[in-house]
């Protein structure tokens, strides 16, 4: 008898990202639901323009949350599902260590393969 591993769906995926950045576990999220091939993708002059690799992305959230003197406020709307797909918005409010405060609202798109996030790309203004 063959056990077969049941893998979440697009709209799974996404509730569960949702639910793990509300409570500020975006680590978690990232060591449970991304591939380990997943690349990431930011605008054009950003410091982490293209990102490849789980651990890559981990090191380079790691990177941002130590660049951070204080979150003041964020949030994460409810997921947008189309296909493989999903999109939200987030908003974060941030006092950097060497910018000051700042307010960046952005939209963030995954895609999902096999249970797992294999994309996001994030839109915002820099």
């Amino acid at each position: 008898m063959s056990t077969q591993v049941e893998t979440m769906s697009v709209q799974d995926v996404a509730n569960k990202l949702v639910e793990l950045s509300r409570e500020g576990k975006l680590i978690e999220a990232i060591h449970e639901l991304y591939d380990d091939n997943v690349v990431s993708i930011e605008p054009e002059g950003s410091p982490m323009q293209r990102t490849e690799g789980k651990e890559a992305v981990l090191n380079a959230n790691e990177r941002w949350f130590s660049s951070v003197e204080e979150i003041h406020d964020s949030s994460i709307s409810e997921p947008v599902v189309g296909g493989n797909f999903f999109a939200c918005s987030m908003k974060f409010d941030v006092t950097y260590k060497e910018q000051g405060r700042n307010i960046m609202d952005e939209l963030a798109v995954y895609e999902v393969k096999n249970g797992k996030i294999v994309s996001s790309e994030f839109f915002y203004t820099i």
